[in-house]
């Protein structure tokens, strides 16, 4: 079928471009490459329908972040949902990647979006019956992040067999654009929904917006892992390949690095009282700042297909990303402090770019679906083990000191890595070696 490519298409070595290819005009060097959307049409639908959905499913976080809070009155019990969704993630996501490496990854997709889209109808259902029982939206809670962990490792690891493998990382950019306009546009409408209508609202309309990757993934045709391999697919066995792979680890060393000590989130309420005088409008501007810089770096990715030394591009951008918070615990001025989020935000977009274009490439399609499971324990566990750092740090010091010498530690880090594994700054995406 149009847009699934042969393992021979896929070798890295088709992303060089001939030495006498004309320059591509100024806004394709510029912008995001959309020749993925343009050329595949299964890579299109499959991006558009996880787009929409994406919005919807933060409507709904939003959703029930509000429906706790009006049933409980308790900041606590509304913080609670983070816990009810981590571990889920951490097991559903190491048990779904090895999943997604013996059976039709498009079947495990499609089972997973219909789950999330039921799971949305029954929190619809107990919304608008006034059910009021904040079990039901635990429960919900974790039912969602278990059907996402199972499926999202198939997902993404069917993006190499749906788009040659020169256009993977404008792929990779585009899906960062898709995933960054659900951070920043769904929790608005779903703010301005249930303000209107009540949390119902927000939950039929994720409910659906969940049709359009049903309809992608009823589209695809069968996607089983390449290789021989029968019966299961074990997962301690995914982790000794990452263990014996130092290229791919060191890329997952260097993402873990930023997000355990460069993230400073759970530091803006206090930031936004102590340091700026605000309320809760500072604090959601401070949470947004980092979502915009991103998509606007997914936005004006079009460089990225030129980057071959993609190891120095991963540590390059751990370090602005260091950088930028630290500099945004220096200054204390808002508006600069926040300019600085957005270009942490968007460091993060060229190294998650790069780091997703790394694993799909080097790492042999029937371990694609493990790694892609221990990718979301790493951006699952790590945002988490970053607010238990910033804020232990910070209860020794002060919220700046915790600001500040995280992001340092995190340019540490990144320099360390660079240092004991030098061969990652020769990765080279023409020739690369997992």
């Amino acid at each position: 079928m149009t847009g699934v490519t042969s393992p021979t298409e896929q070798l890295p070595d088709s992303a060089a471009l001939p030495s006498s290819s004309p320059s591509p005009p100024w806004y394709r060097r510029t912008f995001a490459d959309l020749s993925p959307l343009r050329d595949n049409p299964d890579y299109r639908r499959v991006w558009s329908g996880q787009a929409v959905s994406s919005i919807g499913q933060q409507m709904t976080a939003v959703a029930v972040a509000v429906q706790i809070y009006d049933l409980t009155g308790s900041a606590f019990a509304t913080g609670l949902v983070g816990l009810f969704s981590f571990v889920p993630l951490v097991v559903f996501g190491l048990y779904g990647g090895a999943v997604a490496d013996t059976v039709d990854r498009r079947r495990l997709g499609l089972i997973g979006a219909a789950g999330l889209a039921a799971v949305s109808l029954v929190l619809a259902v107990q919304a608008a019956a006034g059910l009021d029982q904040v079990a039901v939206l635990y429960a919900a809670v974790a039912l969602q992040a278990g059907f996402f962990a199972m499926s999202s490792p198939a997902r993404s690891a069917m993006i190499p067999r749906l788009v040659p493998g020169h256009q993977l990382p404008a792929a990779n950019a585009l899906n960062t654009v898709g995933m960054n306009l659900g951070l920043t546009v769904g929790p608005m409408l779903g703010g301005l929904l249930i303000g209107a209508y009540g949390p119902q609202a927000a939950y039929l309309v994720d409910t659906v917006a969940f049709t359009g990757t049903l309809y992608a993934m009823w589209r695809l045709p069968a996607i089983r892992p390449l290789g021989d391999r029968t019966g299961r697919a074990s997962v301690l066995e995914g982790l000794r390949f990452l263990r014996e792979q130092p290229n791919l680890r060191t890329s997952f060393l260097a993402d873990l690095a930023a997000m355990v000590f460069g993230m400073p989130r759970a530091l803006f309420p206090a930031l936004a009282v102590t340091l700026y005088g605000g309320d809760a409008r500072t604090v959601g501007l401070l949470v947004s700042a980092p979502a915009v810089g991103a998509l606007l770096g997914a936005l004006f990715s079009g460089w990225v297909g030129r980057i071959h030394r993609q190891g120095v591009a991963v540590l390059a951008a751990v370090c602005a990303w260091g950088l930028a918070i630290a500099a945004f615990g220096a200054l204390h001025n808002l508006w600069l402090g926040l300019l600085l989020l957005a270009v942490a935000g968007c460091a993060d977009t060229v190294s998650m770019i790069f780091r997703n274009t790394m694993m799909q490439v080097a790492a042999p399609d029937e371990m694609r679906g493990r790694l892609q499971g221990v990718f979301i324990v790493v951006v699952a566990g790590g945002p988490r083990l970053g607010d238990f750092e910033s804020g232990a740090v910070a209860s020794l010091t002060t919220p700046i000191t915790s600001v500040i010498t995280g992001g340092l530690a995190c340019v540490a880090a990144a320099l360390l890595l660079a240092a004991r594994r030098p061969a990652f700054l020769t990765y080279d995406s023409r020739h690369p070696t997992p």
